[in-house]
């Protein structure tokens, strides 16, 4: 079985929408929205803004449907941020930062285009509306932006999240746990520890625990490092992710080469100048070939 990164159509398609959403965690702009509506700190703009469309929820809903984060470290912002904020006014928040980032880095900005990939991806979103996915729901549910630069970073918001929902669902179907799932994934990029664990509030403590316990179950040998059976657990984790994402992307099938030709400037922008690789979310740099 190949253990190397996984390559398939609707990889490729995360690859293209991930770093579009991912604007609102990275560019200094959306932070900047998100202290002026009262949510200073990067982790109250994260939490505000992505649990947002849920409306006021407390910390257990956010831990479970966000998934990879330590219940405490949720608890340092959720719900004191509903006392600052209303999620209304998170959202709008949310917008503001993508609009200032789009202007602030230059990014493409040929209306024609940026609306037409909006639709290609809205569709391909409302092709799946009746998966009952919570973030991907909660998301779908929101007003379309007006504005073809927001409107397509909302669809891409959709999609990420309808893939996410089904990542979650992969990993309880595979028994792997949310820190064990962060364990796995360094084991098999090499990944320094440090680029995941303090920001997402797992001790050393539960550090050791995943480890160990992933050791049981032949996915680490005595060193730490992944095995054959480890390798392969990954492997599966993002085959199944991936089909868990197809109907969005065989809806659009036809208009791929469009919507790459129109994003992939967008993607390249963002590369230099916003999301950093690796990243937070594991998401692989945009391949042009």
């Amino acid at each position: 079985m190949d253990t190397s990164v996984i390559h398939s159509p609707e990889r490729h398609l995360w690859t293209l929408v991930e770093p579009v959403h991912a604007i609102t965690y990275f560019a200094p702009e959306s932070q900047q929205a998100f202290e002026d509506a009262d949510l200073p700190g990067f982790w109250r703009g994260y939490f505000g803004g992505r649990a947002a469309p849920l409306g006021a929820v407390d910390s257990g809903a956010v831990t479970a449907l966000f998934f990879g984060f330590h219940r405490s470290f949720v608890d340092r912002a959720v719900p004191d941020i509903w006392t600052r904020c209303s999620p209304a006014d998170a959202l709008t928040a949310r917008l503001d930062g993508i609009d200032r980032a789009w202007i602030a880095h230059g990014l493409p900005n040929d209306r024609a285009q940026l609306k037409r990939a909006a639709f290609i991806v809205r569709r391909a979103a409302e092709a799946v509306a009746d998966d009952r996915r919570p973030m991907f729901s909660a998301n779908l549910a929101l007003e379309m932006p007006t504005q073809p630069h927001l409107a397509l970073w909302h669809a891409t918001t959709l999609l990420r999240e309808h893939r996410g929902d089904g990542h979650l669902v992969a990993l309880a179907a595979l028994e792997v746990g949310p820190c064990e799932a962060h364990v796995l994934r360094l084991a098999h990029t090499g990944a320094p520890i440090d680029t995941v664990q303090p920001f997402r509030g797992w001790t050393d403590d539960d550090w050791i625990g995943a480890v160990g316990r992933l050791h049981e179950r032949g996915v680490l040998d005595d060193a730490g490092h992944i095995t054959e059976t480890g390798a392969a657990l990954h492997v599966a984790i993002e085959e199944l992710t991936d089909r868990l994402a197809t109907a969005p992307l065989r809806s659009i099938q036809s208009e791929l080469a469009e919507l790459a030709h129109i994003l992939a400037p967008v993607v390249q922008a963002l590369d230099s100048t916003v999301v950093p690789y690796p990243n937070p979310m594991g998401v692989e740099r945009f391949d042009t070939a």
